[in-house]
């Protein structure tokens, strides 16, 4: 009795955080469909909140500027990424626990902090703030994903493949790509869809980096959102979501064969 009492109590608890932090995103996609303007009065169903954003050209232009920055961010973390969880994996050097460290540090940091310290940077360099500094930023972040995913796939790698292949004639660069890589590709595939969702995403290293020209979809969100909340802003925050979902659901489903 005490136990059912226990387990109802548990699930009642998990049921009330899952309301605390779904409930206010099923209100923005819902309202993203509302015929009013009003976001607190429904009065209808409607796609044509939609169709304004599709006719507006600084929010077109903004998403291309997202999807150009997280691709380049992607592409560039998961080259660098595998790398160096492979470099990890098969060399022993000093200093290897340390750099195994440092790696969580970006994504522990919090994101105002490395914002500040890399526009310090680019500014000592004199770089002009734009779409090439926020890829580097992105790429501070997105690359340690992309690593730890990828080592922990290789934390149960057989080498006697690799050891195997190398004896019957193949050089590193083939048994790299005709062994090692058809076995790591899902941890691959995986760490990248997160680095391009969490560059998608990304707001505040945005704000410190981004120049004039550059702006990107999270920043006019949160540009919009001086005017206050209306039903172009809950449509942009619905289809940001469901572009994210997506890529969520790709990784996680390559992940599973991790």
């Amino acid at each position: 009795m005490k136990k059912n009492k226990t387990k109802w109590v548990s699930n009642v608890f998990v049921f009330l955080i899952f309301m605390f932090i779904y409930v206010p995103i099923a209100v923005i996609v819902a309202y993203s469909f509302n015929k009013s303007k009003a976001s607190i009065v429904w009065t209808g169903f409607t796609f044509q909140w939609f169709t304004k954003l599709f006719e507006d050209d600084n929010i077109l232009t903004a998403f291309k500027n997202s999807l150009e920055v997280a691709v380049m961010a992607t592409a560039i973390s998961t080259t660098i990424g595998t790398l160096g969880a492979l470099g990890l994996y098969r060399y022993k050097f000093k200093g290897k626990g340390v750099i195994d460290g440092l790696l969580y540090i970006p994504i522990v940091i919090p994101e105002i902090i490395m914002g500040i310290a890399l526009l310090a940077y680019f500014s000592s360099l004199n770089m002009s703030l734009g779409i090439f500094t926020i890829v580097l930023a992105h790429c501070t972040f997105c690359i340690p994903y992309v690593l730890i995913i990828v080592k922990s796939r290789l934390a149960g790698f057989d080498k006697s493949i690799e050891e195997a292949a190398m004896d019957l004639g193949a050089n590193k660069a083939v048994v790299f790509r005709t062994v090692t890589l058809p076995l790591i590709y899902p941890a691959v595939i995986s760490g990248a869809m997160m680095a391009f969702a969490l560059s998608l995403d990304d707001v505040i290293l945005n704000f410190f980096v981004a120049g004039p020209e550059s702006t990107t979809l999270p920043l006019k969100i949160f540009s919009m959102l001086k005017f206050g909340l209306t039903p172009e802003i809950n449509a942009l925050c619905t289809a940001m979501l469901v572009i994210t979902l997506l890529i969520l659901l790709i990784s996680q489903k390559f992940k599973a064969k991790n």
